[in-house]
């Protein structure tokens, strides 16, 4: 059922959530996965100044979070999504916590680093 407004019109907010809804049932399951995981790593790695802004946005207590929550996605899709999609992600995970590690003034002890109770230590 579709709201109107009060003039009696279709509410234009309404048919963008209809449309919305109808884009996202389209995409598969392993795409939304790759796209947050992705977005997560952008987000981390603007958080770790690995960008070309370098130190602008640099916050390590914000990037821990990204990468922790980056790494619990990866474990808990691993069985979902293929090793072509899952190993760069991997890949990506491990390189943002080795950029977390040398970047913390006082780094973690090994297995205490963001994401590592998912993914286990991480050296260099």
């Amino acid at each position: 059922m579709s709201e109107t407004s009060p003039a009696g019109s279709p509410d234009p907010a309404s048919a963008d959530f209809d449309a919305m809804t109808r884009d996202i049932a389209e995409v598969p399951a392993v795409e939304v996965i790759v796209t947050v995981a992705v977005n997560l790593m952008s987000a981390a790695a603007v958080k770790l100044g690995l960008t070309e802004e370098g130190d602008t946005y640099k916050d390590l207590d914000e990037a821990r979070k990204l990468v922790t929550a980056l790494a619990g996605l990866l474990d808990a899709s691993a069985t979902e999504i293929s090793s072509f999609h899952a190993a760069p992600l991997r890949d990506g995970l491990k390189s943002l916590q080795l950029a977390f590690r040398e970047a913390s003034l006082v780094p973690d002890e090994p297995g205490q680093g963001p994401g590592e109770k998912y993914t286990g230590p991480v050296y260099g």
